[in-house]
């Protein structure tokens, strides 16, 4: 099972909401393209916030005074004789995802596709800190996207 809520922190996101709940529930229908474990259950926050926002979160635990897109959380709960379950948080800041989109040239709805795709891999224990495990995450992505028929974001890089 997967369950998520979507928790809006910020004015740039209310005219958005319904549109990133559609994109969501696109996303998630991939389960096994994205690795989700069928044994665990998931919870999944996404918190829709600001600039701001994220850079304090993305000092105070990455300890990184910058802004960043994206923040993704996992804690892992083990209950006797059921499933684990998995409780997300993932953080996205809407003015810098708009920003990265137009630089980048394409839509905010796909850019944010895309790093939600990214984020749910990371849920799921992909890291991409060497090249062969950064290789393996962005062709699942691409892999996802065009799914979506959303174009390869690193063709555009």
């Amino acid at each position: 099972m997967i369950s998520f809520t979507i928790i809006c922190q910020s004015k740039h996101w209310p005219a958005r909401f319904k549109k990133v709940e559609n994109l969501i529930k696109k996303v998630l229908i991939f389960k096994k393209d994205l690795c989700f474990n069928f044994d665990n259950d998931y919870i999944c926050n996404i918190i829709l916030t600001d600039n701001n926002r994220i850079k304090k979160m993305n000092n105070k635990f990455r300890k990184k005074n910058k802004i960043t897109d994206v923040l993704t959380f996992v804690s892992e709960l083990n209950f006797k004789k059921t499933k684990k379950i998995k409780v997300t948080d993932i953080f996205l800041a809407a003015e810098i995802i708009k920003n990265d989109a137009t630089k980048n040239y394409i839509t905010f709805y796909d850019h944010l596709t895309h790093l939600f795709i990214h984020s749910i891999l990371h849920v799921n224990g992909f890291k991409h800190e060497k090249e062969k495990d950064f290789i393996k995450m962005k062709n699942i992505e691409i892999k996802v996207l065009k799914k979506l028929k959303i174009e390869n974001p690193y063709l555009l890089i």
